[in-house]
């Protein structure tokens, strides 16, 4: 049996600069971090003694014999693109739910390539991980997704990513000491909506309205360095990035009707009037989880200000996909 276990991550500044539709005419860069909650797959080859070749469990069970059955798109595709021959059985769990914003849908598609090229025994690294499943989701699932969930599954860490008209991508990690960030980390509140989505439907729409937002995507754009500066220089307010968290939002969801709706903007006022500084749905919006920044006195006030909401803990984390447990069982 193999088990990896990927993080899912929280992108702060630059999202939709990281769309190909975007930065292979403009460039873009997205400033993220991976935090302490995970993706887990299980794989393992399926013993010869069962009426069907695959197994695949996630939030249903499907037992099939061919691949082409299977309806799970990442697993089809993923099976198909490494010619799988012998019977399978993959198990998906996750800390966290699914459609969220948080690149789980990416974090799950890293994690089953990590799994798969170690039962292959092929050698697997994290640009090769990152690329083959922007590869995936892009090309051979045609997800209107970005690229930088897949990187930050990938790579891990808090980094700054760079994306190139070229196609190609850099990563940076934020040069700040661990105090400033663990200060930065107790200034932010993460919260569940109760609502799932599918971001490749909101992010049509945003890509849709791309040319009629130039300015408000070359301001996210902007943001990053902003971000990574403020984090930097130890003499800057960390509220600051708290406010230029708000600011972010605010041009964000004027991109598409889509990002936010009378819902998420009175629980959004709500932990503003609480004392947040200032906030973001995460992901390609819609609901999932919003992320506060707000200073830790005034956090108690912010949660009884949201009572219908789940309160999620973390840390952020600087691993990428692991191979955690890879035991062959003989078949």
């Amino acid at each position: 049996m193999i088990i990896t276990k990927t993080p899912y991550r929280i992108s702060f500044f630059g999202g939709g600069t990281d769309h190909p539709a975007w930065y292979l005419e403009n460039g873009g860069k997205v400033l993220a971090t991976t935090f302490d909650k995970y993706c887990y797959i299980s794989l393992r080859p399926l013993p010869p003694f069962f009426d069907h070749k695959y197994r695949i469990v996630y939030s249903i069970i499907e037992s099939i014999n061919k691949i082409e059955e299977i309806k799970h798109p990442p697993v089809r595709e993923i099976l198909k693109y490494y010619s799988v021959k012998g019977g399978l059985e993959i198990h998906h769990d996750g800390d966290l739910p699914a459609r969220s914003g948080l690149g789980s849908s990416s974090a799950f598609t890293v994690g089953l390539l990590n799994a798969m090229n170690a039962f292959l025994g092929k050698k697997s690294d994290s640009s090769n991980l990152a690329k083959t499943a922007i590869y995936i989701e892009q090309e051979l699932l045609k997800e209107h997704v970005g690229s930088q969930d897949q990187i930050s599954a990938a790579y891990g860490g808090f980094n700054e990513i760079g994306f190139h008209e070229d196609g190609e991508f850099t990563i940076t990690p934020v040069g700040v000491n661990k105090t400033r960030l663990d200060d930065l980390n107790k200034h932010l509140m993460l919260f569940f909506t109760g609502v799932s989505r599918f971001s490749s439907e909101i992010a049509q729409s945003q890509i849709a309205n791309m040319d009629n937002c130039i300015n408000q995507m070359n301001e996210l754009y902007e943001m990053v360095d902003e971000g990574s500066s403020i984090l930097s220089n130890n003499n800057t307010p960390i509220d600051d990035f708290g406010k230029l968290l708000h600011n972010a939002w605010i041009t964000k969801r004027s991109l598409s009707n889509k990002i936010s709706n009378s819902t998420i903007d009175e629980l959004y006022d709500a932990a503003i009037r609480s004392g947040a500084i200032g906030g973001k749905v995460l992901g390609a919006g819609g609901g999932g989880f919003i992320l506060f920044f707000v200073k830790p006195e005034n956090q108690d006030k912010v949660k009884r200000a949201l009572p219908k909401l789940t309160y999620v803990p973390f840390n952020f984390e600087n691993s990428g996909s692991k191979i955690v447990v890879n035991q062959p069982n003989g078949f």
